[in-house]
């Protein structure tokens, strides 16, 4: 059987300089203890139980944190609103900002442009914390679209100034076709692709990927929104296309008189468990 993984699988730039940040403060002696991260680091549960065996915490929302002083908190890569930072401030947390570098872009575009009175509309998914964060710098004035229909709806009153930007990870065709449907209500608007070049290479090697073998595995959390976006690529491409987390979710029957395999992974998907499912697939099968 011949098995391809994908050279783009695993960790984004982004993602391993969070995880690197937080195994960081993890081990330095001098860090401001207890240490928390403002929602899992990433999503990826096998990620999150190592660093809760490392005591790392997890808060989950601004309410929770109110109710917690003293400490580190780390900022994941998807990033937080402003709201969160301010809170942060006032509670005398010590902070540590391990927010993608692409991701603080477009911070400092809907900043910016909202600031100079123009209306954010935001392409991705409304309840992904990278868009809630994105929305926290928009001064009110951010509006989210993840679907023609949405798109379709969207309402303005005649003069207004469009700013568009898009999640880091979302799918890039899909952008431009809810960018095209935006455009054609004439408002005076602007476009910044602000889709993450890692996302769309690893997207555009799955799809070729998944175009060429009998079987193909996605390798990711349950809850990577990355990772759900290149299984349906993939799918469409490859109906053997299997959405699986660690090696323990592989079926024999899946490959059974199968001659060829490929293997991509989401954003938030370490190396070890990539290895451990490309060996198995290789060695078993």
């Amino acid at each position: 059987m011949k098995v391809v993984v994908a050279k783009t699988a695993g960790f984004c730039f982004g993602v391993k300089r969070a995880v690197d940040t937080v195994y960081e403060q993890a081990e330095k002696e001098d860090a401001v203890r207890p240490i928390y991260t403002y929602g899992p680091i990433i999503h990826n549960e096998e990620v999150v139980r190592d660093l809760e065996e490392k005591d790392i915490r997890v808060i989950d929302s601004e309410e929770e944190l109110q109710d917690i002083s003293g400490g580190t908190v780390i900022i994941r890569s998807h990033g937080v609103s402003r709201r969160v930072y301010e809170l942060l401030e006032s509670r005398g947390f010590c902070v540590v900002d391990a927010t993608c570098p692409f991701v603080k872009k477009i911070h400092r575009i809907v900043r910016e442009e909202s600031e100079k009175g123009s209306t954010i509309v935001i392409v991705g998914n409304a309840s992904h914390p990278e868009v809630e964060g994105i929305r926290g710098w928009c001064q009110d004035r951010g509006f989210v679209v993840e679907t023609p229909e949405e798109a379709e709806k969207l309402q303005f009153p005649d003069g207004t100034r469009l700013c568009i930007v898009s999640q880091t990870t979302f799918n890039y065709n899909k952008f431009q076709v809810l960018v095209e449907i935006i455009l054609k209500k004439s408002y005076d608007s602007i476009v910044v692709n602000t889709i993450c070049s890692a996302t769309h290479e690893r997207q555009a090697e799955a799809r070729q990927l998944a175009s060429k073998v009998d079987v193909m595995l996605v390798i990711g959390g349950k809850n990577s929104s990355n990772t759900q976006k290149l299984y349906e690529i993939c799918r469409k491409e490859c109906n053997n296309t299997y959405y699986i987390q660690t090696v323990r979710d592989l079926r024999a029957e899946w490959l059974d008189g199968k001659r060829s395999v490929g293997i991509t992974a989401g954003a938030s998907t370490p190396n070890h468990i990539i290895e451990e499912v490309h060996t198995n697939v290789r060695i078993k099968f």
